[in-house]
């Protein structure tokens, strides 16, 4: 039984090349929170989005709040310390900085225990499939200048590439002119292409939902995600009842009773719940038990490189959101290893764990330091 040592916990900020925006925000660089955790000889990864500013909170948590928990501890007792992580951050915790904080040090601790026993972190949890998983390439975000028929042609390419699904974002302009952006999308990767919208929280009542839907159905799309604010789960309901589109939502959603909730209330066809968000693999993997009783597809959002091994190993996942490029998850630029996509498809790592590690040259140029160290260690 391996014992936890030290946790190493960093914070790194990564310029996008492009201002970028979608419907509600706009970006020009993102915070990711990562963490090494050591065991018998053995290392662990996690990490996660924390923001476009502000990611230092994540580490602040790690380090006053959970690492303490962990320290000294057997890392196979995952569930076990999971809910001392849980229980003993209830006044702080149970969404925010401080769940992405236990997500990324359970995820750790999950990828530490498949290396330990050589195995890829799908084939540890019990894989599904052992060769590829279905992906949709993601994309289509605001850029100055960019017209239907530029955004009709990053839609093309990603078909050209070997996709047969892809996700553009919507909702931050009129009805007429976001219509107009989806037309061109459908004509440029044609009829047999899944095609999903993502609004990102964009509307705040159910009638200016519809003067959008009612356009959008006209284009055969897939699903449309997050149309309202994620805690706004009767508007998700009532929308789902009214449009002949799936609703999609989650990603943002934290512990098992948030999903419990949309399940029971009908508020979507589609979780995308995030492991890096919801509370780790561990809570990640209950969500989509969950939703497999109430006979719903989960699709997680982004951060394929973990993501893949879950949907690997999960029967009721479908998609691995993927990112052609680093221009927007650029958190690709912090890895040593990328996978790899083959027609739509993404191929699973034979190599232990999550079959990557962090590039510290990489974490070197991009990290918020404390003094001169990229990484804090606890002990």
């Amino acid at each position: 039984m391996a014992k936890i040592e030290t946790i190493s916990v960093a914070t790194a900020r990564v310029p996008l090349e492009n201002v970028t925006s979608f419907a509600t925000r706009t970006v020009s660089a993102r915070d990711y929170g990562v963490v090494r955790v050591q065991a018998g000889g053995i290392e662990g990864i996690g990490f996660c989005y924390a923001g476009s500013s502000g990611g230092t909170l994540v580490a602040q948590a790690v380090e006053q709040l959970l690492a303490p928990i962990l320290l000294g501890h057997d890392s196979l007792l995952v569930e076990g310390l999971w809910q001392r992580m849980f229980q003993e951050t209830l006044l702080h915790g149970r969404a925010g900085s401080v769940m992405r904080a236990i997500s990324i040090l359970d995820c750790a601790l999950w990828d530490l225990n498949a290396r330990a026993v050589n195995l890829p972190l799908y084939k540890y949890l019990g894989a599904v499939v052992d060769d590829a998983v279905p992906a949709y390439a993601s994309g289509g975000y605001y850029l100055e200048g960019k017209t239907p028929k530029k955004l009709g042609e990053e839609m093309a390419r990603y078909v050209e590439a070997g996709f047969h699904a892809v996700k553009m974002k919507v909702g931050r302009l009129s009805p007429e002119e976001e219509e107009a952006r989806v037309k061109a999308a459908r004509e440029a990767i044609g009829p047999e292409v899944e095609l999903m919208l993502d609004a990102n929280n964009t509307w705040h009542d159910l009638p200016t939902a519809m003067r959008y839907m009612e356009r959008f159905e006209l284009y055969d799309r897939h699903w449309i995600e997050e149309p309202f604010f994620p805690d706004d789960i009767d508007n998700h309901a009532r929308l789902a009842k009214l449009t002949r589109v799936m609703v999609a939502t989650g990603e943002i959603g934290t512990g098992r009773w948030h999903f419990k909730e949309i399940l029971d209330k009908g508020g979507a066809q589609i979780l995308q719940t995030d492991a890096l968000v919801c509370g780790g693999v561990t809570e990640w993997r209950k969500i989509a038990a969950t939703a497999a009783s109430f006979g719903v597809t989960v699709c997680p959002h982004w951060f394929h490189d973990l993501h893949a091994h879950l949907v690997a190993a999960t029967p009721n996942a479908r998609y691995v959101e993927f990112f052609p490029d680093d221009q927007v998850l650029n958190f690709r630029r912090l890895i040593d290893t990328q996978l790899k996509a083959s027609g739509g498809m993404l191929l699973m790592p034979e190599t232990p764990g999550l079959g990557f590690g962090f590039d510290e040259k990489a974490l070197a140029r991009y990290a918020l330091k404390n003094g001169s160290s990229v990484w804090k260690v606890l002990k």
